[in-house]
């Protein structure tokens, strides 16, 4: 779990003892864990698991009961959020993928969290539009193809409350969000995202080391 950080800037020893210094991933998330890993290369999409602890924390934190999720994979951030709702809290999850869900299905059961989480397998920003137009959201999740980052944004902030909060993963993305040579699509776009949400008077905004790069927003 500690050997492959994808904190690029972090060496396996040291997350290894951050890790283990916070809240450590139970059975339930352990056995997601080893499962996303066995899918090889893709599992670099699953969040660290001191993101996740980060994630569980902050929900319970802002007393979040409304979540959204952009980009569930397998199913870790969800199990994170699922459990960090208040009584009576939903998450709703938006992916495209029957297949990398299913994982997820299974843990959230295992974990007693499965009736928290409300899976809609379809378009993300479809999802996004069909939300009610009030500002409900307590908390929201962005982890998804990049360069649709700033239209799920601005779906989400127009339901977000004031003082909820908005979380973007991969914001530094290995790094190459500041290498000159790095040209690509995924690049460009969270280039063009980073720089419109640190001119957004409509949040505040501290870019965190956590992981690949973590966002957070609080609407204003």
């Amino acid at each position: 779990m500690a050997d492959n950080p994808k904190s690029f800037f972090l060496s396996p020893e040291i997350h290894g003892y951050l890790v283990a210094h916070g809240t450590p991933p139970d059975a339930v998330q352990q056995s997601l864990i080893a499962e996303t890993a066995a899918l090889g290369g893709i599992s670099m999409m699953q969040i660290a698991p001191e993101q996740g602890a980060f994630m569980t924390l902050l929900t319970r934190l802002i007393g979040a009961r409304s979540a959204v999720e952009v980009g569930t994979f397998t199913g870790y951030s969800a199990l994170c959020i699922a459990r960090g709702l208040a009584d009576g809290g939903r998450l709703v999850c938006c992916d495209v993928s029957e297949e990398w869900t299913s994982v997820g299905r299974r843990h959230w059961e295992q974990a007693g969290v499965a009736d928290r989480i409300d899976l809609r397998i379809a378009s993300a920003i479809d999802t996004l539009r069909a939300l009610p137009q009030e500002q409900s959201i307590d908390l929201a999740f962005i982890d998804a193809d990049k360069p649709n980052y700033l239209a799920y944004y601005e779906e989400i902030i127009a339901r977000l409350r004031p003082n909820g909060v908005i979380l973007v993963d991969n914001v530094l993305w290995g790094g190459n969000i500041v290498d000159a040579g790095a040209a690509d699509e995924n690049t460009i776009a969270l280039r063009a995202f980073n720089d419109a949400v640190a001119a957004d008077d409509r949040v505040e905004a501290s870019m965190i080391p956590l992981g690949d790069g973590l966002t957070l927003l609080r609407k204003r």
